[in-house]
C-alpha cells in the first residue's frame, strides 16, 4: 500500500499560520496530480487545492491568498503553506494523489484521487 506521511498539524488563533507537510513517493510528486481536502465533523471531504505535474495550481474560493501549495522534489513532499488562519479554517487535512499528470476538470472531487494520508487535525480558535 502506498503510504503518504503527514505532518504539521496543530492549534493556533486567528491570524495565525501553520504548514502541513506530506511524504509521498517520488513518482507521485514529480509525475501526478496532488491535492489537499479538509473534512469538518459532520460535513463532506472538501478540495482545498491541487498541483500537477508542470505545477499549475488550483484553490478553493475560501482560501485563495491566503493558502499555498506547492511540492519539493528534493525531499519528495507536498506542503500547504496556510496563513491569516480563519475558524471555518478547522477540519481534518489530508493529502492525496492522483494517477493523473493534470488535475484539470474535476480537480476537486474526492473520487478523483487513489491515495490518502491520514490527515492531522488543523484547530483554529481564540
Amino acid at each position: 500500500q502506498v503510504r503518504l506521511v503527514e505532518s504539521g498539524g496543530g492549534s493556533v488563533q486567528p491570524g495565525g499560520s501553520l504548514r502541513l507537510s506530506c511524504a509521498a513517493p517520488e513518482k507521485f510528486v514529480r509525475d501526478d496530480c496532488m491535492a489537499w481536502f479538509r473534512q469538518a465533523p459532520g460535513t463532506e471531504r472538501e478540495a482545498v487545492a491541487s498541483i500537477d505535474k508542470d505545477g499549475r495550481t488550483n484553490y478553493a474560493d475560501s482560501v485563495r491568498g491566503r493558502f499555498t501549495i506547492s511540492k519539493d522534489y528534493a525531499q519528495n513532499t507536498l506542503s500547504l503553506q496556510m496563513n491569516n488562519l480563519k475558524r471555518e479554517d478547522t477540519a481534518m487535512y489530508y493529502c492525496a494523489t492522483d494517477l493523473r499528470y493534470w488535475c484539470g476538470d474535476g480537480w476537486n472531487s474526492r473520487l478523483a484521487y487513489d491515495h490518502w494520508g491520514q490527515g492531522p487535525q488543523v484547530t483554529v480558535s481564540s
